[in-house]
């Protein structure tokens, strides 16, 4: 089975070159965070109201009504408050329990086997993506406390909105998917209490993928590199960011986000 997914932001970049729009890379990334890759949207040229309503339409029309006759739910109220909860928390690990707590908090109860019979239809329609926790150390796969990334981070910003001031998950979000488009397999690694955003494996070779907004401070560049110097293989590790300049150090890559989406040399 071969999964088609969304613009990657190489072909959203050829896209709007074509029609010939003048604007600097810098804000056809910023195009690309708010808008996403849904295909269509390259024949909306770059109005971003219009590209709003179309993702809207789009989670209206398809997501939530396909999700719910395909599995005959009854309460859509019920989905799309657990997508919106999904959403909001992009990049972070829950459980079903966890949105259970979280509901019951905002006087509603659900089982966590509901939820997670909705988190599997979700994923059955291909609008979220589980990335399961790996422990390094021991070499073994973590059982709870999953992530989930979206199909399209464009729905996310018509949806619930907030992809500028959310921009680090969004960030993570927009790398999985590359990942992913890319032919790899992922894991969120586990250090004792430290996190590595993405283990790549594709073949036989790894990546290790940290991801940030900025390396503001150095506190930030000590915690983003320094997960890094407790792996003691030789596969290729890398530190995403919005920053323009390469803070490359001890072998470890340091890459803006734009060139390492663009780049085929990893």
């Amino acid at each position: 089975m071969y999964t088609l997914y969304p613009f990657s932001y190489q072909e959203f970049r050829i896209a709007i070159i074509k029609k010939k729009s003048i604007i600097s890379d810098q804000e056809t990334f910023r195009l690309f965070l708010k808008q996403g890759g849904m295909p269509f949207l390259a024949n909306m040229g770059l109005s971003e109201t219009d590209a709003k309503q179309y993702l809207r339409d789009i989670y209206a029309s398809v997501v939530i009504k396909d999700i719910m006759k395909r599995n005959s739910f009854r309460d859509v109220d019920l989905l799309d408050r657990i997508i919106l909860y999904v959403m909001a928390n992009t990049g972070k690990t829950f459980s079903a329990t966890g949105i259970a707590k979280y509901f019951k908090n905002e006087k509603r109860t659900v089982a966590p086997e509901t939820i997670l019979n909705y988190l599997k239809a979700c994923e059955e329609a291909y609008l979220f993506t589980k990335i399961n926790r790996f422990d390094v150390p021991g070499k073994k796969m973590l059982q709870v406390n999953e992530k989930y990334y979206i199909a399209d981070h464009g729905l996310r910003e018509a949806v619930f909105g907030n992809n500028e001031r959310d921009i680090e998950p969004v960030l993570e979000n927009i790398v999985c998917l590359e990942l992913l488009r890319r032919g790899y397999s992922i894991t969120i690694g586990r250090i004792d209490t430290r996190e590595i955003d993405f283990i790549a494996k594709r073949d036989s070779e790894y990546i290790y993928i940290q991801v940030c907004y900025l390396l503001a401070n150095e506190e930030t560049i000590n915690r983003e590199f320094g997960v890094f110097y407790k792996i003691s293989d030789n596969f290729q590790k890398y530190v995403i960011s919005m920053d323009e300049l390469n803070m490359s150090r001890d072998g470890i890559h340091h890459m803006n986000i734009r060139e390492f989406l663009i780049s085929d040399s990893w």
